[in-house]
């Protein structure tokens, strides 16, 4: 396990930021048995990393061991919230309120991870003025006006293919700086905008490959 660590934002790999979270959660876990101390190894026994990735990644966190004792628990989880900016509220609006964007509205869990969905936008009369677990929709022509009252950078796509690049042209020429796509179609944007893909489909056809093989 590292000792010593150092706190590298700048070239941090995108798998190390994706298996973080996992770390943090581990720890989460362990606190609640009433753990104080965890290791690299204890953490690889949870989750199948090896150890030795662990540790490197948790080198690029301002996090160091103790030799035969571990990460101090308490420690390791404030620190990979801040890192992971799980302690910042980030308030986003989520665009195409479908059943996959009814149920992000619904899952109040985001809030814990940092993300604050304060408005959604939609063109259906019947969801239009009405709100989804105290979050209001409101129609899709008012999204500019809305930006000039709300500090919101974050949008949530959850659109139907066929309009997701327009929506997304939009979100962008009207402020929006990340957006996360959950859609299976692979938006374009200017250099500056931040986008994160979480296509359902795209794991299914992971999964279903993968179940394929082990039956063949």
């Amino acid at each position: 396990m590292t000792l010593q660590s150092a706190k590298n934002t700048d070239r941090i790999p995108e798998p190390t930021l994706r298996r973080l979270p996992w770390y943090l959660s581990c720890a989460k876990l362990m606190r609640e048995k009433g753990e104080k101390f965890v290791s690299s190894t204890q953490i690889s026994r949870q989750i199948n990393i090896d150890a030795s990735q662990i540790a490197k990644d948790l080198s690029y966190v301002d996090i160091a061991g103790r030799t035969r004792v571990g990460y101090e628990i308490e420690r390791l989880v404030q620190v990979l919230e801040d890192f992971l900016g799980f302690t910042n509220l980030h308030c986003a609006y989520l665009f195409g309120v479908g059943s996959l964007g009814g149920a992000l509205l619904r899952d109040s869990g985001l809030a814990h991870f940092g993300l604050k969905i304060v408005g959604a936008f939609d063109i259906k009369p019947q969801l239009v003025g009405t709100n989804i677990n105290g979050i209001p929709i409101y129609h899709s022509d008012e999204f500019e006006a809305r930006m000039q009252a709300d500090r919101v950078n974050i949008g949530v796509l959850t659109v139907p293919i066929s309009i997701a690049q327009e929506i997304t042209d939009k979100m962008v020429a009207g402020g929006i700086k990340a957006v996360w796509n959950f859609t299976p179609f692979r938006i374009r944007v200017p250099e500056r905008i931040v986008v994160q893909n979480t296509s359902l489909y795209a794991h299914l056809a992971v999964m279903f490959n993968r179940l394929n093989e082990i039956n063949d």
